[in-house]
């Protein structure tokens, strides 16, 4: 987890101004991997006090914009925020409780990352969400499905 620091020298790196909605949301999204923005809020709030909802859509705005912050949406969930950036990495879901898990990107041969037909695109990142069962899910399955 980094420091407020650290926080501070990422947000100067990519020429956003430092302020303490920043420092909260972009720390509250290290500490909590693809959190939704509900849960971001709280966290937030917990750190800072009051703090609208707006202000805190409008920071995951600016974060994923620079590049600090991504997002993502499974399926049928909210969107999430996490701050592994920079790397193509894919997700597995829990089809029961949600949970999200990364998964790093397959290595040799995959040929579902690379298209039959690209049609003049050029492609720079494939997305792939595995969705299955977490093992607390499989140990109580009376779990209701999230999807």
């Amino acid at each position: 987890m980094p420091t407020t620091t650290d926080v501070e020298r990422l947000l100067r790196g990519v020429d956003l101004r430092v302020t303490r909605p920043r420092v909260a949301v972009l720390t509250a999204v290290h500490d909590h991997p693809h959190a939704d923005t509900d849960t971001l809020i709280r966290v937030v709030r917990e750190d800072l006090g009051e703090v609208s909802h707006q202000a805190v859509y409008d920071v995951l705005r600016a974060l994923t914009s620079a590049g600090l912050v991504r997002r993502i949406r499974p399926s049928g969930s909210a969107a999430r925020y996490e701050a592994r950036v920079g790397d193509n990495h894919h997700h597995v879901v829990c089809r029961s409780c949600g949970a999200i898990a990364d998964v790093d990107c397959a290595v040799g041969t995959t040929p579902c990352l690379e298209p039959s037909d690209d049609h003049g695109f050029v492609i720079d990142e494939a997305e792939v969400t595995y969705w299955a069962l977490c093992p607390e899910c499989v140990t109580t399955p009376d779990q209701p499905a999230v999807r």
